[in-house]
């Protein structure tokens, strides 16, 4: 899709107007004419923060689907599994309550998959209602008429932290999904993950870059190439924006306002580690919900090495020793992550 910006004007600018209006936002009235000025600049980053999405401004694919969700309410609409997915934050809700009365529907990412739907058919088949899984006003009268107690940790949550206590074996034979769909054309990114893709390869694990680089095959939903591999972990490689003194690498994990990933979390932290050591700087953990790591079946991580605002780290990246550090400190992070 287009992406819409400081600026812009138009018919699409004024529907991302509407629902910035429908949720709360104040905008500029001489801005309301479908012209994208400071005010809806403003009311954007706002949104996206709220949403742990990328603060650019910039609404793209990840914040102008999560401002079509963002307006959905559990009892708007019958839920149900389909394709494509439902999503929303009406899903999101009925997540969150299925998994704090201990019926583990999956991360709470707001897409009604099979992990919902069987949550969904066990709390009917508990209930003793008929076990169809569709979530209409008699399902939602059910649910809560029990009261779920929705600040009790979630079951899917406690769910991955227990699995993450048990050895998780070697990275031999694991599938490693490489992402660069954002920096496609990006000699740099390429470069890093070709050298990502050989230091798995001689750690004995299976990656595939998902991009047509070093032998992937291209793909414009990175998200779901992984997840039609099944993929063990998902490495998203991309250039940071930010101040132009930024430095040091991003790892960022699933993660919104009430809930997160366990695994990406520890997979991120690991990573993050070895690139700090090799890169000679300090880094941050954050939590996001972009597509490619709310939409992923497994830990998935995107990583940041350097920002490319900053134009003395940007420049590290034409020496193809600096690349390949990078790469050899992701994997070793990886295959920390696997060996427990």
């Amino acid at each position: 899709m287009r992406i819409f910006r400081l600026g812009d004007e138009g018919t699409e600018v004024l529907d991302i107007q509407r629902r910035l209006l429908e949720l709360g936002a104040v905008l500029d009235p001489t801005e309301l004419d479908g012209r994208f000025g400071a005010s809806t600049d403003r009311a954007v980053r706002a949104f996206q923060d709220a949403r742990n999405l990328r603060i650019d401004g910039l609404v793209g694919p990840d914040t102008w689907g999560q401002l079509v969700e963002a307006g959905w309410r559990l009892g708007d609409r019958t839920l149900y599994l389909h394709s494509p997915m439902f999503r929303g934050d009406d899903v999101r809700s009925f997540q969150r309550k299925l998994n704090a009365l201990g019926f583990d529907s999956g991360k709470e990412d707001g897409l009604y998959g099979p992990h919902t739907d069987r949550a969904a058919r066990e709390f009917q088949r508990n209930v003793g209602e008929e076990v169809d899984g569709i979530v209409g006003p008699h399902m939602i009268a059910s649910l809560l008429r029990v009261r779920p107690q929705e600040s009790a940790p979630s079951r899917a949550l406690v769910r991955e932290e227990e699995e993450l206590r048990h050895a998780r074996g070697s990275i031999e034979g694991r599938t490693i999904a490489i992402d660069t769909a954002d920096e496609p054309d990006d000699p740099a990114v390429l470069a890093i993950a070709g050298s990502l893709a050989a230091d798995l390869r001689s750690m004995g694990a299976e990656p595939v870059v998902l991009d047509g680089a070093a032998g992937g095959e291209a793909t414009s939903d990175p998200a779901r190439a992984a997840n039609d591999l099944e993929a063990d972990v998902c490495l998203s490689l991309r250039l940071a924006e930010g101040l132009p003194e930024a430095v040091g690498p991003t790892c960022s994990y699933f993660g919104s306002l009430v809930t997160h990933s366990p695994a990406g979390m520890l997979l991120a932290q690991l990573i993050l580690e070895e690139l700090e050591g090799a890169l000679d700087r300090r880094g941050r953990m954050q939590r996001l919900t972009a597509s490619v790591l709310r939409e992923t079946r497994m830990p998935a991580v995107q990583i940041e090495p350097v920002f490319e605002t900053n134009e003395a780290e940007l420049a590290r990246l034409g020496d193809p020793a600096f690349t390949a550090a990078i790469g050899r400190a992701v994997a070793a992070g990886v295959r920390r992550y696997f060996s427990g």
